[in-house]
């Protein structure tokens, strides 16, 4: 295969970081912390504990496309894990020609140290970083992902970081206008959001809150905000005390010209992630129900209404609505 054309330089540079960054969160080692798999066979059992809970399992050609795996060494390592009693095989329920693999309750059982391990270590790699500086590379992480994980073409048209200042006026505004605008809700409505975000600054823990800024190119270049979404500590809205394994996805916004891409949908998925690796239970959200796109999100993520209150705020009479997902 001939070389691309590329600054040698830059070669150097990209094999010097994945020298450090292998060696920096020991992937060097044959076998992951807290278990007994090799690399390839914990991948496997983390994309098989991780399926959403309407999903009956996975192909495994699928898992092949997903992993990035040559089909027949995957077979082999499917059969050896089989023999382990580590994975169970059952019909699909759409086609009964296909197999779908999932774990068994042993294969749970083996891999939740395994995962806990990975979970320890990666809190290691991180507390490593002082907090002020951990959002910075996560967005660095964020972009190299974006960057390298799949082609252009499949993409989407924008990009997710981590806020910096400046962001959270942003947010503060837009909701304020674009609320107006479309619902014509008053300025009680940008108070209330001004208030969530400066609780957001003031009592950021980056272990177990997060914001996500969609970005895309704009004129001249420069970059624009298009979209936002903030998983927090869920309180005690009486006494301000956390609600313990509770998270709370708060102020979710899609810019107008951004909608159809899919972006509410990612961000409320990022969310989800976040939470599972932060070590919540359960989140939960508020919302009003006449925001239609939002609750539809929503409720394709998993999340359940469970409570509706009428209320009259931001000049208008209103039913709030309670929801959330169990992450157990």
């Amino acid at each position: 295969m001939a070389e691309p054309n590329i600054d040698p330089a830059r070669v150097a540079a990209l094999r010097g970081f994945n020298r450090f960054y292998t060696q920096r969160i020991g992937v060097l080692h044959e076998r992951l912390q807290g278990g007994s798999f090799t690399l390839a066979e914990s991948r496997v059992l983390w994309e098989l504990s991780h399926l959403p809970a309407d999903q009956p399992g996975l192909s495994a050609a699928t898992l092949a496309r997903t992993l990035d795996l040559d089909p027949g060494y995957l077979s082999r390592l499917l059969k050896a894990m089989k023999l382990r009693k580590l994975l169970r095989l059952q019909p699909s329920p759409t086609d009964g020609r296909q197999q779908l693999l999932t774990l068994s309750a042993a294969g749970r059982r083996a891999f939740a140290p395994v995962d806990a391990g990975s979970q320890a270590q990666m809190a290691q790699v991180l507390a490593s970083v002082p907090a002020v500086d951990q959002p910075r590379l996560l967005a660095a992480m964020q972009t190299i992902e974006d960057l390298l994980g799949a082609r252009r073409s499949e993409r989407p048209p924008y990009a997710l970081r981590a806020h910096r200042p400046g962001d959270i006026g942003w947010v503060i505004a837009r909701h304020g206008a674009l609320y107006a605008d479309e619902f014509q809700w008053d300025i009680g409505f940008e108070a209330l959001v001004a208030h969530i975000a400066a609780q957001f600054i003031d009592r950021f823990d980056a272990r177990r809150e997060a914001c996500w800024i969609a970005e895309r190119p704009g004129a001249a270049g420069q970059a624009e905000n298009i979209g936002c979404v903030f998983l927090v500590q869920a309180r005690d809205e009486a006494t301000g005390e956390p609600e313990a394994g509770v998270g709370q996805l708060r102020l979710l916004l899609v810019e107008p010209a951004a909608r159809g891409l899919g972006l509410g949908a990612r961000l409320v998925a990022e969310c989800t992630q976040f939470a599972r690796r932060a070590g919540y239970q359960k989140l939960r959200l508020w919302t009003q129900s006449k925001l239609l796109a939002a609750r539809a999100i929503y409720r394709r993520e998993g999340y359940q209404l469970i409570g509706t209150e009428p209320h009259h705020s931001f000049g208008h009479d209103l039913v709030g609505e309670i929801w959330e997902m169990s992450l157990a």
